[in-house]
C-alpha cells in the first residue's frame, strides 16, 4: 500500500491550496483518513481527520479555513486550505487506517509528505 500526497507549493498569505492523497494497493477498506503537519523545529500535529462516513474533526488553528473531504471510490482524501497564513508553513502528511480483508487487522500508513510554504 502506498499513500501518495500531492498539491503542495508556495503561496502568498491569504491564498489557497488543495492537497490530495491517494491510497493505492490491494485495499479492502479505509476507515479514518487525515492530514497532519510538521513545521521546522516542531512536533507533528493534527490538522484534521475524516471518517469513512464523512464526519470531520479539525485542529482549532485551522477551523473555518481548511476543509477535509474524501472520495471513497478513489481511496483519496483532500485538504482544501483557504486564507493561508505564514504559520501554516509546514510539511503536510496524509494518514490512513486501512485493512486488506474483511477479517484482517487495521493498519496505519503515512504518506511521504508535501511541502506547503506561505509567504507573508
Amino acid at each position: 500500500v502506498q499513500l501518495q500526497a500531492s498539491g503542495g507549493g508556495l503561496v502568498q498569505a491569504g491564498g489557497s491550496l488543495r492537497l490530495s492523497c491517494a491510497a493505492s494497493g490491494s485495499i479492502f477498506s479505509i476507515n479514518v483518513m487525515g492530514w497532519y503537519r510538521q513545521a521546522p523545529g516542531k512536533q507533528r500535529e493534527l490538522v484534521g481527520i475524516i471518517t469513512s462516513g464523512g464526519s470531520t474533526t479539525y485542529a482549532d488553528s485551522v477551523k473555518g479555513r481548511f476543509t477535509i473531504s474524501r472520495d471513497n471510490a478513489k481511496n483519496t482524501v483532500y485538504l482544501q486550505m483557504n486564507s493561508l497564513k505564514p504559520e501554516d508553513t509546514a510539511v503536510y502528511y496524509c494518514n490512513a487506517d486501512l485493512k486488506y480483508s474483511i477479517l484482517g487487522p487495521w493498519y496505519n500508513y503515512w504518506g511521504q509528505g508535501t511541502q506547503v510554504t506561505v509567504s507573508s
